[in-house]
């Protein structure tokens, strides 16, 4: 159908609920890749067409799931930039919401972090910082609207099959506006890896002026490579 390859080329798709158990034989424990605050990822193969993806079962007894979901499909499901984890999918019926991603088989930063038999190479490592650079500058500076996620942390840094780093989990994401970063009145994310927020546009209330934006990003690149 027209309509479908249309929808296939401008954004991810909402997919029958059907589909992802099939995909996924049923959510079988030996295709889980892991789990994390608001549910759980599995390995799957979609049909139609025939691609091998990941997909998130969010947890019904999260509290944060619901809006978690609403922010992937409206803030990351609507850009598209070659170190962001593209979101192919979703689908959401009664209290079951699932998230359908592009499959990265090298898995997340962290897993290599901490792998004691194979640590990464200087030029691995120069390359996931790379890419996460870009990532970030796009997020902050290239679009209509600055994109701040809020959650950078190895577990959410993934990994292709050449190792090119592509940053997900935008479920704590918010969008401002380039002029003015308001200041956040909850602190979001983990300790440890939260954003150092300042902002722009405080000038009337007699405070220096000052970015730091860039500053926080620099601060992840110090957690990320110990």
């Amino acid at each position: 159908m027209v309509s479908d390859a249309v929808q296939r080329a401008t954004g991810p798709r909402r997919l029958p609920c059907s589909v992802l158990p099939n995909a996924t034989n049923n959510f079988a424990a030996e295709g889980k890749l892991g789990q994390g605050g608001f549910g759980e990822v599995y390995v799957g193969v979609l049909l139609d067409p025939k691609l091998e993806v990941a997909i998130k079962k969010i947890s019904r007894e999260s509290q944060q799931g619901r809006k978690e979901y609403i922010s992937e499909i409206t803030i990351i499901g609507q850009i598209r930039h070659r170190n962001l984890v593209q979101l192919i999918g979703y689908c959401h019926k009664k209290d079951d919401l699932l998230l359908v991603y592009e499959y990265m088989p090298n898995r997340s930063l962290d897993y290599h972090l901490y792998n004691k038999d194979r640590l990464l190479a200087w030029p691995e490592r120069y390359k996931i910082a790379s890419g996460l650079a870009s990532a970030l500058l796009y997020l902050h500076e290239e679009g209509e609207q600055c994109v701040i996620d809020r959650d950078v942390k190895p577990s959410n840094v993934m990994l292709d099959s050449e190792f090119n780093s592509k940053l997900g989990d935008f479920g704590l994401a918010r969008l401002v506006d380039h002029d003015c970063d308001p200041l956040p009145t909850v602190l979001m994310g983990i300790r440890g890896y939260m954003y150092l927020y300042r902002v722009r546009c405080i000038q009337a209330n007699g405070i220096e002026h000052v970015n730091g934006m860039h500053k926080a990003s620099l601060a992840k690149f110090s957690v990320l490579f110990p």
